[in-house]
């Protein structure tokens, strides 16, 4: 996989409550990634940007959320994330917390 394919599959850390809680009680980061990201990219993408093992990947369609400005009806944007386990003694950094 080239670089750049790299930095197009995995769009940000995606930091939520819920998320905090999965990378607390287990070894799982979640990402936002593209939404043609395939589970091998993202296995990849992680492997080569933070030189860990990926154990495996599960991936999530989110929908856009329908919203109301008045008497105009838009649609939010749908997305994807993806839930990255790591592998028993690997861990990832993300903000530089001691």
């Amino acid at each position: 996989m080239n670089q750049e394919r790299i930095f197009n599959v995995l769009l940000g850390p995606h930091v939520s409550e819920k998320t905090t809680v999965v990378g607390d009680e287990g070894s799982q980061i979640v990402f936002k990634v593209a939404r043609d990201a395939e589970k091998h990219e993202i296995k990849k993408a992680v492997e080569q940007l933070f030189e860990v093992q990926v154990e495996k990947v599960r991936t999530v369609n989110v929908k856009g959320k329908r919203k109301g400005f008045g008497r105009i009806r838009g649609k939010r944007s749908d997305w994807k994330k993806a839930y990255v386990v790591l592998k028993p003694g690997q861990d990832i950094d993300m903000f530089g917390a001691e």
